[in-house]
């Protein structure tokens, strides 16, 4: 092993690491790793704690392995040796080695502005991509808005950007706006959908609706948020086809973001729909568990605070709807902690985040409600879901209704075996255990519960 420089090896292996993990993920495990020594056959790398060696080992072993092996040619094996906290962090990989021009994961650096416009007075000017959490599940929607930033109008135009509450689809589309606004002359009109609504239906009772198709039209950019809510709209839709075209017919660039895939829209003129269809979709999903630690550690290190391995797995693992959720929680207990000068244990997270690990529920939801939902969305009967049968095809949908129960409704684990066909409680825990485990390893579960739960609410508003 003499005749490689193995500390030149270990960083190139994290500037892999980096770009096939991403920025948030990469920055939450590695940044506190450092070369030590060589020694026979092994890499010896310092790491802050056992909680962390253990997380990386589990995690991320086997590509560590084949990252040294495809640079090395060799087996090289890795040992970690346990330092403590250390004050200075190793380099990250972007700060050894400029990323490529041409690289499409390429960190968006804000360049100096392309004329005195100062601030754009509809977009927040925190919301840049820089700030954007990345992770797994929003990497390909981030490079997509990053890209479209760059070229406008040419490229992946027009973009959809949809998913749950909290998973940054506002952030992302005013990133967009902003990097826009502050690199180039082009016109950036950013509207909520109520908002474009409220002035939809001013201009009619002023009169001036010439006045608002020239603003709407005659833009460069045009970002329209949570366009969910023109449904049952049809004056609007309306304007809204003829603007989405006329900005596509000259190049212009449009953005939108939705709760809900455009398949799942009700109450859309068919053609509207067929103009949402063109665009490149990109899905937003929740943090998995070991994103959600690395992003807890990265804002921890932002703020300069000393957070607890055990509390941090403590939220990741209690944390699971959200990156504003997940973030909202640490900075809750950090609030807290500072202003009661207590430090931050397990004990105190516990007790003041209690709230957000139960989470809300709606006692109003009826679970024979849930039952019929969830049994037509996978093609059974409501007896299917409460009889005895214990097929695949039957028990997966029983556990995953047994699950969003327990999530939307205050019915206890016994309450709940009783709406099952008389399950005892230990039948029901083991189901929505089960459940959770799956969330951990199938990033389109939660996509799916989301939309069962958006059904769930409007079958209960009907009946």
């Amino acid at each position: 092993m003499a005749d490689l420089d193995y500390e030149g090896v270990w960083i190139d292996a994290l500037i892999q690491l980096r770009n096939s993990l991403g920025e948030e993920e990469f920055s939450g495990w590695f940044s506190d790793l450092k070369y030590l020594r060589t020694e026979k056959d092994s890499i010896i790398i310092g790491i802050p704690s056992t909680f962390h060696r253990d997380k990386v080992k589990s995690l991320y072993q086997s590509t560590i392995n084949s990252t040294l092996k495809g640079l090395t040619g060799n087996e090289t094996t890795v040992k970690f040796e346990i330092t403590g906290k250390t004050e200075k962090k190793a380099p990250l990989p972007h700060e050894l080695l400029p990323v490529s021009s041409d690289s499409n994961t390429e960190i968006v650096k804000e360049k100096p502005k392309h004329k005195e416009s100062g601030k754009h007075p509809q977009l927040r000017d925190d919301y840049i991509f820089d700030r954007f959490v990345e992770i797994e599940n929003n990497r390909f929607a981030r490079n997509g808005a990053i890209a479209i930033s760059k070229n406008p109008g040419k490229a992946y135009n027009p973009f959809l950007i949809f998913g749950g509450v909290g998973l940054g689809k506002t952030h992302l589309m005013q990133a967009i706006g902003n990097y826009i606004h502050d690199n180039s002359d082009h016109k950036v009109i950013y509207i909520t959908s109520e908002n474009f609504l409220n002035e939809f239906t001013q201009a009619i009772g002023d009169g001036k609706m010439n006045l608002f198709k020239n603003k709407f039209r005659y833009t460069d950019v045009l970002l329209i948020d949570d366009i969910q809510f023109f449904h049952d709209k049809d004056r609007v839709q309306e304007e809204l086809f003829h603007t989405f075209n006329a900005l596509l017919d000259a190049k212009k660039q449009l953005v939108f973001t939705c709760d809900r895939p455009v398949s799942e829209l009700k109450k859309f003129s068919e053609r509207l729909l067929s103009r949402f269809q063109l665009c490149l979709k990109a899905d937003l999903h929740p943090p998995r568990y070991e994103e959600r630690c690395a992003i807890l550690i990265s804002v921890a290190k932002a703020r300069g605070v000393t957070i607890l391995d055990e509390v941090i797995d403590l939220i990741g693992k209690n944390v699971s709807s959200n990156v504003r959720d997940l973030i909202s929680s640490l900075n809750t207990l950090i609030a807290y902690t500072e202003l009661m000068k207590e430090p931050i244990t397990v004990e105190i997270a516990q007790q003041r985040l209690i709230n957000t690990f139960n989470g809300p529920r709606q006692a109003n939801l009826s679970i024979d409600n849930i039952i019929r939902v969830v049994a037509e969305y996978f093609a059974l009967t409501p007896n299917d879901l409460k009889g005895k049968k214990r097929s695949q095809n039957i028990v997966f949908p029983r556990q995953l209704a047994m699950y969003i129960g327990r999530e939307m409704t205050d019915y206890s684990t016994t309450e709940l075996g009783q709406e099952f066909g008389g399950r005892d409680h230990t039948t029901v825990m083991h189901s929505i255990d089960k459940i959770k485990a799956k969330l951990l390893t199938d990033p389109t579960l939660n996509s799916t519960i989301e939309s069962l739960k958006r059904s769930i609410k409007e079958f209960s508003a009907k009946y």
